[in-house]
């Protein structure tokens, strides 16, 4: 029997560079704005066809059925427009669950792409997009996988170059955060001092803690007081910048020296937190690679 091609590619996080929640929205969604960039942590997808679909993670803690958002992406292009083949699905998950990174969002988006291209369905990015958002506002963003201004509900991407020219420490303190009950406790603000595009485009790295606010890090840094503890550290540390990622419970400082940041990077080891290392001006690498 010939063995199945064996298709990869990896599936990156985000971070948040600031967080302005303007407004709830009568269907329980916020108006937000927000600097999307990326990180060099990624889950690593392994995809070929098979007699039946399946869907294999590698933390067995993680469901498999059609609440994991990968099989939502299955099911809904083929729902949409139809697949041809039956796919074995295996993840290799390193990007936390519940720490504001965009993991599962990721993977979504990557699941659209690779199955677009195994398939040769030919949809493009904008199709792809159009398909992301009715799994979710974070999808889109991972489409394209490029630094982005985000306003709405986080689906309106405005391509920017925001990328940090500076290492990013991102620690993962270990628990989750419910997404929910940040937006729920946050108190809207629909007038900030400072403008998050104007900030990141406009303002030099050491102007940014200043300028740059997560609106729901209060709420979140009263459920979790490590949240808050992380971020002093990571100023403490050298940090010129520091913030949660979205609704946590990820948070992560920008270094303007390698030295520094590797030190803070091994410190949080040391506390048995799980720390990401990402170069200045990191670019996620899109391909999708045939291994056999």
């Amino acid at each position: 029997m010939e063995s199945p091609i064996i298709y990869t590619a990896r599936a990156y996080a985000k971070i948040n560079l600031g967080l302005h929640v303007n407004e709830r929205l009568p269907n329980a969604y916020h108006d937000i704005t927000t600097g999307f960039c990326f990180i060099n942590w990624s889950d690593q997808f392994k995809i070929h066809k098979s007699e039946k679909t399946k869907l294999v993670m590698s933390d067995e803690n993680l469901p498999v059925n059609e609440s994991n958002l990968i099989m939502k992406a299955y099911l809904l292009l083929q729902q949409e427009v139809g697949l041809a083949g039956q796919y074995h699905i295996e993840v290799d998950k390193k990007i936390p669950v519940g720490a504001g990174l965009g993991g599962g969002s990721s993977d979504a988006a990557l699941t659209l792409r690779m199955l677009n291209k195994i398939e040769e369905l030919n949809l493009t990015d904008s199709e792809l997009i159009e398909l992301a958002q009715k799994l979710g506002s974070d999808i889109p963003l991972f489409i394209r996988n490029e630094p982005a201004i985000g306003t709405g509900t986080g689906t309106n991407l405005t391509p920017a170059s925001i990328q940090p020219q500076a290492w990013i420490v991102t620690v993962y303190p270990n628990f989750e955060s419910n997404t929910a009950d940040a937006y729920q406790f946050c108190q809207p603000n629909p007038h900030h001092d400072f403008d998050i595009e104007d900030t990141l485009i406009n303002q030099e790295l050491d102007e940014w803690q200043y300028r740059l606010i997560n609106d729901l890090e209060p709420v979140v840094m009263f459920q979790h007081p490590m949240v808050g503890n992380i971020k002093d550290q990571l100023y403490e540390l050298g940090a010129v910048y520091a913030s949660m990622s979205g609704s946590g419970s990820a948070v992560y400082g920008l270094f303007e020296q390698e030295f520094v940041a590797t030190h803070a990077y091994k410190m949080f080891l040391e506390y048995d937190m799980t720390p990401n290392l990402t170069r200045p001006g990191f670019q996620p690498d899109k391909g999708i690679y045939r291994l056999s």
